[in-house]
């Protein structure tokens, strides 16, 4: 996913109540903006209500209703969306409140590598 053109779209559960706002979910990242942590292809899962602090991996909406995966940093009461690679722009956000989720295991392209993240 890039800045220019985020591309998840995230699930909506129907019927389900408060409970299932809140379930785990699952992406595929679809660019290399987080690599090396995170390689093109790889599936990413989300907490809807993971525990949000600096330097966590968050899924976050940008711009009206897309989104956009990045480490979050806070610093001197302001909050930023940093890609791993320099070649893309770190991105400042109003507050916490536009944060979908945290990241909170990777799993790569073969079953035996995963990793997580809290």
């Amino acid at each position: 996913m890039s800045e220019d053109n985020p591309e998840f779209e995230i699930p909506k559960i129907e019927g389900g109540g408060a409970c299932a706002e809140e379930e785990l979910f699952a992406l595929q990242v679809l660019d290399d903006s987080m690599e090396p942590e995170f390689a093109k292809g790889c599936i990413i899962i989300i907490d809807p209500g993971g525990i949000i602090q600096n330097g966590c991996f968050v899924l976050a909406r940008h711009e009206e209703d897309n989104f956009i995966f990045r480490q979050l940093l806070i610093q001197e009461d302001r909050y930023y969306l940093k890609p791993m690679r320099s070649s893309y722009e770190t991105i400042e956000i109003p507050g916490l409140e536009v944060i979908v989720g945290v990241i909170v295991q990777r799993a790569g392209t073969r079953r035996s590598y995963h990793k997580h993240y809290v």
